[in-house]
């Protein structure tokens, strides 16, 4: 297991290229803590690094104080089933997303030992469900009117803000990833660094192919070449687009253009205005910092509508 761990963990890995900062993290590490406990904190303190730009190795400070605290209170609730206040709680989860402990304990809680009437009453029985179908003098209750389908009408505008701590915890994982594999390249698989990052995030890519040819309002000497355009979603947020001779290198292509995003300090989502068959349409994007003198290539998919068969002919 050690040996399988080693082979695929970045965190190691780079603590090998910085020995200086090897040792600085190990310092420490609490008397008692197991292997285990040791190395899923250590990875808590370097990944959240950043968040606490006053941690400098080898300077104390309130900062590395805090830091430290809650890479401690982390490991405490993932291991021991510790509990602190809510907003400590949240703090934590979120610092701590994207993190991979392997056999973590499974811990029952207090109102599952005394019945577990939680789970049933979330889920009513066959018998439970026909009563309630039925009124007080034994007749078929009125049915509800159907809820209508909302209209199409882009993302909603609280999109972004919802969307914006998973992209953080992803550029964490993108940051990490290419730190082990040496820096931005071209000879890097972009497309395997961005889809195991997402991965480990919990979440999948969405790629979406459409022949070149089939693309309206392309430069006339563009429209008459053969290949592919894709385009890269991650939780419907628009992330790059790519072309090449065949869906592989198109897809190759977009992958190592969203990448480019994770180059800044940071990344954004917003709600941008770009074509989606011939209309201006809002549209989830993920930016990086710097001001674009451009406007975006045309959307190839827009997953803010109800009629999904639109989308599925493009």
């Amino acid at each position: 297991m050690a040996e399988e761990r080693s082979g695929a963990d970045p965190v190691s890995e780079y603590l090998t290229q910085n020995r200086h900062l090897a040792d600085w993290v190990e310092s420490h590490r609490g008397y008692g803590e197991t292997n285990k406990q040791w190395t899923a904190r250590r990875e808590f303190i370097l990944r959240n690094m950043e968040a606490f730009p006053a941690v400098q190795p080898g300077s104390p400070g309130p900062d590395l104080d805090r830091l430290l605290s809650l890479s401690m209170a982390w490991t405490n609730h993932v291991f021991l089933g510790c509990r602190y206040p809510q907003a400590v709680m949240d703090k934590i989860q979120e610092l701590g997303e994207g993190i991979e402990v392997r056999d973590a304990p499974v811990r029952t809680t207090r109102d599952q030992l005394m019945g577990g009437g939680a789970k049933r009453s979330s889920t009513p029985d066959t018998d439970t469900c026909m009563k309630k179908s039925k009124s007080d003098d034994g007749r078929a209750a009125p049915k509800a009117p159907p809820r209508l389908a909302p209209q199409k009408s882009g993302p909603p505008p609280q999109a972004p803000a919802d969307h914006q701590p998973f992209f953080n915890r992803l550029y964490k994982a993108v940051a990490w990833k290419l730190v082990s594999a040496g820096g931005f390249g071209p000879n890097l698989d972009h497309f395997e660094i961005l889809r195991s990052c997402a991965e480990s995030c919990k979440d999948n890519l969405t790629c979406v192919f459409v022949p070149l040819r089939d693309i309206a309002g392309l430069p006339a000497g563009r429209a008459q070449k053969e290949g592919h355009v894709c385009e890269i979603r991650c939780r419907t947020v628009y992330m790059g687009t790519g072309y090449g001779r065949d869906e592989a290198a198109a897809r190759a292509m977009a992958s190592k253009e969203a990448l480019k995003a994770f180059q800044g300090r940071k990344v954004l989502v917003k709600i941008c205005r770009r074509r989606f068959k011939g209309k201006e349409v809002d549209d989830l994007m993920l930016l990086d910092e710097q001001p674009r003198s451009q406007g975006f290539p045309p959307a190839l998919s827009y997953p803010f509508t109800t009629d999904r068969h639109d989308d599925a002919s493009s």
